[in-house]
Protein backbone atom coordinates (compact mmCIF):
# COMPACT_ATOMS: atom_id res chain seq x y z
CA UNK A 1 0.00 0.00 0.00
CA UNK A 2 2.89 2.32 0.76
CA UNK A 3 4.17 1.84 -2.80
CA UNK A 4 0.77 2.74 -4.28
CA UNK A 5 0.51 5.89 -2.09
CA UNK A 6 3.92 7.03 -3.30
CA UNK A 7 2.77 6.69 -6.94
CA UNK A 8 -0.39 8.70 -6.26
CA UNK A 9 1.58 11.45 -4.48
CA UNK A 10 4.14 11.50 -7.31
CA UNK A 11 1.33 11.82 -9.86
CA UNK A 12 -0.19 14.74 -7.92
CA UNK A 13 3.25 16.36 -7.68
CA UNK A 14 3.75 16.11 -11.46
CA UNK A 15 0.24 17.41 -12.21
CA UNK A 16 0.70 20.21 -9.65
CA UNK A 17 4.08 21.21 -11.12
CA UNK A 18 2.62 21.23 -14.63
CA UNK A 19 -0.31 23.38 -13.52
CA UNK A 20 2.02 25.77 -11.71
CA UNK A 21 4.24 25.98 -14.79
CA UNK A 22 1.26 26.74 -17.02
CA UNK A 23 -0.12 29.36 -14.68
CA UNK A 24 3.31 31.00 -14.36
CA UNK A 25 3.53 31.22 -18.14
CA UNK A 26 0.06 32.62 -18.50
CA UNK A 27 0.52 35.31 -15.86
CA UNK A 28 3.76 36.61 -17.34
CA UNK A 29 2.79 36.61 -20.99
CA UNK A 30 0.06 38.59 -22.63
CA UNK A 31 -0.43 41.01 -19.78
CA UNK A 32 -0.59 44.64 -20.64
CA UNK A 33 -1.19 46.32 -17.32
CA UNK A 34 0.72 49.51 -17.98
CA UNK A 35 4.15 47.92 -18.09
CA UNK A 36 4.75 46.43 -21.49
CA UNK A 37 8.24 44.90 -21.53
CA UNK A 38 8.14 44.54 -25.30
CA UNK A 39 7.85 48.26 -25.94
CA UNK A 40 10.57 49.18 -23.45
CA UNK A 41 12.88 46.52 -24.89
CA UNK A 42 12.18 47.75 -28.42
CA UNK A 43 13.12 51.32 -27.60
CA UNK A 44 16.51 50.17 -26.32
CA UNK A 45 17.31 47.64 -29.05
CA UNK A 46 18.54 47.78 -32.60
CA UNK A 47 15.91 47.89 -35.34
CA UNK A 48 15.79 44.94 -37.71
CA UNK A 49 17.14 45.83 -41.15
CA UNK A 50 14.91 46.62 -44.11
CA UNK A 51 15.02 43.39 -46.15
CA UNK A 52 14.95 43.78 -49.94
CA UNK A 53 14.77 40.72 -52.18
CA UNK A 54 16.63 41.73 -55.35
CA UNK A 55 14.40 39.45 -57.42
CA UNK A 56 11.44 41.71 -56.51
CA UNK A 57 13.18 45.11 -56.26
CA UNK A 58 13.57 46.19 -59.89
CA UNK A 59 11.63 49.41 -60.50
CA UNK A 60 10.47 49.80 -56.89
CA UNK A 61 11.12 52.43 -54.23
CA UNK A 62 12.68 51.28 -50.97
CA UNK A 63 12.09 53.46 -47.93
CA UNK A 64 14.58 53.30 -45.05
CA UNK A 65 14.80 55.40 -41.88
CA UNK A 66 18.11 57.18 -41.28
CA UNK A 67 18.84 54.99 -38.24
CA UNK A 68 18.43 51.68 -40.09
CA UNK A 69 20.07 49.77 -42.95
CA UNK A 70 18.96 47.87 -46.05
CA UNK A 71 19.88 44.18 -46.36
CA UNK A 72 19.98 43.21 -50.04
CA UNK A 73 19.08 39.54 -50.38
CA UNK A 74 20.69 38.41 -53.63
CA UNK A 75 19.25 34.89 -53.82
CA UNK A 76 22.68 33.76 -55.02
CA UNK A 77 24.98 32.37 -52.33
CA UNK A 78 27.89 31.77 -54.71
CA UNK A 79 28.23 35.33 -56.04
CA UNK A 80 27.26 37.42 -53.02
CA UNK A 81 30.51 39.42 -53.20
CA UNK A 82 30.22 40.12 -56.94
CA UNK A 83 27.52 42.79 -56.58
CA UNK A 84 28.50 46.43 -57.15
CA UNK A 85 26.41 49.59 -57.11
CA UNK A 86 26.11 52.89 -58.92
CA UNK A 87 24.29 55.43 -56.76
CA UNK A 88 22.97 58.70 -58.21
CA UNK A 89 23.57 60.63 -54.98
CA UNK A 90 26.25 59.09 -52.78
CA UNK A 91 25.59 61.65 -50.05
CA UNK A 92 22.19 59.99 -49.41
CA UNK A 93 23.12 56.31 -49.25
CA UNK A 94 26.30 54.22 -49.26
CA UNK A 95 26.74 50.75 -50.77
CA UNK A 96 28.19 48.07 -48.47
CA UNK A 97 29.56 45.15 -50.54
CA UNK A 98 28.68 41.57 -49.72
CA UNK A 99 31.44 39.28 -48.55
CA UNK A 100 32.32 35.74 -47.63
CA UNK A 101 34.79 35.51 -44.76
CA UNK A 102 35.13 31.73 -45.03
CA UNK A 103 32.85 31.00 -42.10
CA UNK A 104 29.83 33.11 -43.08
CA UNK A 105 28.40 35.02 -46.02
CA UNK A 106 27.17 38.58 -45.68
CA UNK A 107 24.65 40.11 -48.09
CA UNK A 108 25.43 43.44 -49.69
CA UNK A 109 23.54 46.36 -48.23
CA UNK A 110 22.84 50.06 -48.21
CA UNK A 111 23.65 52.42 -45.37
CA UNK A 112 21.63 55.66 -45.19
CA UNK A 113 23.74 58.80 -44.72
CA UNK A 114 21.22 61.65 -44.89
CA UNK A 115 17.54 62.18 -45.70
CA UNK A 116 16.85 62.25 -49.42
CA UNK A 117 16.35 60.12 -52.51
CA UNK A 118 18.86 58.30 -54.71
CA UNK A 119 18.62 55.92 -57.65
CA UNK A 120 20.55 52.68 -57.22
CA UNK A 121 21.70 50.34 -59.97
CA UNK A 122 23.12 47.05 -58.70
CA UNK A 123 25.16 44.87 -61.04
CA UNK A 124 26.66 41.43 -60.74
CA UNK A 125 29.45 40.89 -63.28
CA UNK A 126 29.54 37.12 -62.67
CA UNK A 127 25.85 36.55 -63.44
CA UNK A 128 25.24 39.58 -65.73
CA UNK A 129 22.34 40.57 -63.44
CA UNK A 130 21.21 44.17 -63.03
CA UNK A 131 18.61 45.59 -60.65
CA UNK A 132 17.51 49.24 -60.53
CA UNK A 133 15.44 50.89 -57.81
CA UNK A 134 15.07 54.10 -55.85
CA UNK A 135 15.99 54.52 -52.19
CA UNK A 136 14.27 57.15 -50.07
CA UNK A 137 15.94 57.85 -46.74
CA UNK A 138 13.51 59.22 -44.15
CA UNK A 139 13.96 60.70 -40.69
CA UNK A 140 15.13 58.36 -37.95
CA UNK A 141 12.45 56.24 -36.32
CA UNK A 142 11.36 57.46 -32.92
Amino acid sequence: MHHQTTRVLAAFAIVGAAALGLSACSTTSGTDSGSNPTSSATSNSVLPPIIVELADADGTTVEVPLDNVVDLVTGDDENVAAWTAKISDESVVEFVPGKDDGSAQFNPGLKPLTEGTADVVLSNSETDSTVSFTVTVTAAAK
